[in-house]
């Protein structure tokens, strides 16, 4: 493998998308950095709305809103979230300015292509899925989830199983 691959273009990742067959919404372009919002389902978690930022200097940052707002138990939450950052070494939990937990995975430039744009979002919806149940309560009111839910059939599977031999969240 080089050591380099070459700078990805906002092109280039938009057709890796559709290569991976998944639906990003309309491309945001400022000051050389593009910017776009997709919705992924894991095998359990549903409607994940990730967001895509590209900057081809250095890289690709892939990160989700776990759940909205926390309200009380913030120590404990700070607690889980760093229990987490140790669980899953390739991603970082924290929280946003407004107290959504959020998840991200970072690609260097020197690595960014095809193959780990699809394992980054493989591995968002995998860890999405293995802490679902512990993020029952933080996402819906007293950690009932919606009727039919579960149900549902998610929209990308070929993903998952494309990378599941490479990643244990899966």
């Amino acid at each position: 493998m080089p050591d380099t691959l070459p700078a990805p273009t906002a092109d280039r990742l938009a057709s890796w998308l559709d290569a991976l067959g998944l639906a990003a919404g309309p491309r945001t372009d400022r000051d050389g950095i593009s910017a776009w919002d997709l919705v992924l389902d894991g095998r359990r978690r549903l409607d994940l709305r990730v967001t895509l930022i590209l900057d081809p200097s250095l890289g690709l940052i892939v990160w989700t809103h776990l759940a909205p707002p926390l309200g009380d138990g913030l120590r404990k939450a700070y607690r889980t979230l760093l229990r987490w950052n140790d669980e899953f070494p390739l991603a970082k939990f924290s929280l946003a300015d407004d107290g959504r937990p959020i998840l991200s995975v970072e690609i260097p430039r020197r690595w960014l292509d095809a193959k780990e744009l699809g394992l980054a979002l493989a591995r968002v919806a995998g860890i999405a899925d293995r802490l679902f149940d512990e993020m029952r309560a933080w996402v819906w009111i007293g950690g009932r989830v919606p009727a039919g839910y579960e149900a549902r059939e998610g929209r990308n599977a070929a993903l998952l199983e494309r990378f599941a031999k490479r990643l244990p969240e899966l």
